[in-house]
């Protein structure tokens, strides 16, 4: 589809994002979105994120640096908004638990006595804002108010992360240009922030117009989109655009294990759960032996970091083993639709297809 047929809305996104095509790459953190995926993404007209939230203000900075010799277009910076700060203590049955784990990858499992590492937000806005990146997103969270005042005198597009109506309304109030809205269906972490007592469960069929009938800036849509089909119903909600994970992990610029890779494409409908078991947030993932151990001692999970923390060089181990009984396999509902492409071929599918589809639909009516 060219530009000029799109709906007004994705007009306006792209307009605002700098970009050809409402199509925007999820960032994954932890390895998945490269630098040579952000770039592919930003050069096929779409809009590619570096997952940045467990970078430390030096290596984030090579890597903007690495994605800006690899394409002049726009692309986004991807960070976690800080959590307060997290006092409860794991119980001897997890601790138990995970160090018969590690025991298992013959793996030292660290302890908690002097604290989690903490990376500076701060330190990484810094980054982000001295290198003058197009576009910033995050998840998790609000950043503070001083935060959104820095980013607006740079022009800096600002993209915060939504899992219910509420969250949504809060971001557009603290200063978003964007909300995404990420269905329960989406694979890794929940930007799940809000006042709920539980992590809101809402998919995207539900989500995305309710959002898009609150706020009066752009929504994309994200959460169990891997094609065409998905992207033209996202934009009959009211989108006005799509982000999508899941589906450019298949792609060969990302960097993805040979084991993960292997369980998404044999996995089925079935095979994603949420758990809180790796990092202390919920997350939607391959289900494995791990997640199955896990089973039952969910609600003694230290909160983020502390979690991840104490999961990090048992999820090290068994990524350099090529064991995925042990690994994060964070992956979307619809994951069995994954396929081995380019990024650059994806970006082209996705636009022909989802035209196809509004053609088809058109002329039906």
């Amino acid at each position: 589809m060219k530009m000029d047929n799109w709906p007004d809305q994705v007009r306006r996104l792209c307009d605002i994002l700098g970009i050809a095509h409402p199509i925007v790459q999820a960032p994954m953190a932890g390895g998945p979105s490269t630098p040579e995926l952000v770039a592919a993404v930003s050069n096929a007209g779409g809009l590619g994120s570096l997952g940045a939230g467990y970078l430390s203000p030096e290596d984030l900075d090579g890597d903007i640096k690495k994605v800006k010799t690899l394409t002049n277009k726009p692309f986004a910076v991807n960070l976690f908004v800080p959590p307060e700060a997290v006092t409860d203590t794991p119980s001897d049955e997890l601790l138990n638990r995970l160090k018969n784990f590690s025991d298992e990858l013959d793996v030292q499992m660290p302890a908690l006595t002097d604290g989690t590492p903490v990376i500076s937000f701060d330190e990484q806005l810094q980054v982000i804002l001295d290198n003058h990146v197009p576009v910033f997103s995050f998840t998790f969270g609000v950043p503070e108010s001083r935060h959104f005042e820095e980013l607006h005198r740079k022009d800096i597009a600002v993209i915060g992360t939504a899992t219910c109506v509420e969250e949504g309304v809060m971001l557009e109030k603290a200063g978003c240009t964007v909300v995404t809205a990420q269905g329960i269906e989406a694979g890794g972490h929940r930007g799940s922030f809000g006042a709920n007592e539980d992590i809101p469960m809402i998919g995207s069929m539900s989500l995305i117009p309710q959002l898009v009938d609150r706020l009066s800036i752009p929504v994309l849509a994200s959460g169990g989109i891997m094609d065409g089909r998905g992207m033209a119903a996202a934009l009959a909600l009211g989108a006005s655009g799509v982000q999508l994970g899941t589906a450019f992990m298949g792609c060969e610029e990302a960097c993805v294990p040979g084991v993960w890779l292997d369980a998404l494409i044999n996995s089925k409908d079935t095979s994603t759960v949420l758990t809180k078991a790796f990092t202390g947030k919920y997350a939607r993932g391959i289900k494995n032996k791990f997640v199955e151990g896990m089973s039952g001692l969910e609600e003694q999970v230290p909160e983020y970091p502390a979690q991840h923390y104490l999961t990090k060089a048992l999820r090290a181990a068994a990524k350099s083993k090529s064991n995925p009984d042990f690994m994060s396999l964070w992956a979307g509902q619809s994951s069995p639709f994954i396929k081995r492409t380019t990024a650059k071929e994806l970006v082209e599918n996705l636009i022909s297809e989802t035209g196809e589809v509004i053609l088809k639909l058109t002329e039906e009516f």
